[in-house]
Parts: C-alpha cells; structure tokens; sequence
C-alpha cells in the first residue's frame, strides 16, 4: 500500500512536466570551409520528443538547459509512475473478482 501512495504522490505532484529528453548533439554545418569538415563538430543541447509519430528537436539555450532537463526528468517520473497505478489498478481489480467470485452464491448447488 506504501508503493501505491508513493507512486501517487508522483503522479499528484505539483511541478511543471515536459515532454521528452535532454541530451548532447553533435553534427556538421555543411560549409565547406568548417571547422566540423575536419572533425570539429558543432555541439548543442538539444530536446527531443515525438508527435504524431516524428521525432521533434528543440535546440536549448545554454541558460535554459537545466530548467528543461529537470522538467523533463519530472516527466519521465510522472510516466513511470502512471505506468505503475496502471498495474496496480489492474491488481486491485484482478483481487476484486477473485473476493466477488468466492463470495458469490451458486444457485445450482
């Protein structure tokens, strides 16, 4: 029952969610002169989601960086912790039946 309300508390949670992942690119520019034609790559936070099954890309302003990265980390606990009432409920309903199953009167007995 513990599990269940802590899971709850996350999912009731009060800060601001974000969609998606934080993380590090790196590619070319494709100017011919560039440093990144000699290996140097061009580096930027980015974050990234899907919608309507395509992959979105934010590039992230240095000083906005670990206020999205938290958002998003928030909302990743916020999925797993759905996930989880999900199983649970499931749990609970499966126990349900079992407890409306031996209760119930057979008539033909």
């Amino acid at each position: 029952m513990q599990e269940f309300r802590d899971t709850l508390e996350v999912a009731f949670g009060r800060s601001t969610l974000m969609k998606g992942n934080v993380y590090e690119m790196s590619r070319k520019c494709g100017k011919p002169n560039c440093a990144c034609t000699r290996g140097i790559m061009h580096r930027s936070m980015v974050l990234s989601w899907s919608e309507r099954g395509r992959t979105r890309l934010y590039s992230l302003p240095p000083e906005r960086v670990h206020e999205i990265t938290q958002k998003s980390m928030e909302y990743l606990r916020f999925r797993s912790a759905r996930a989880r009432v999900s199983v649970i409920a499931k749990e609970i309903v499966g126990i349900l039946d079992r407890i409306e199953e031996l209760r119930r009167e057979n008539p033909h007995e």
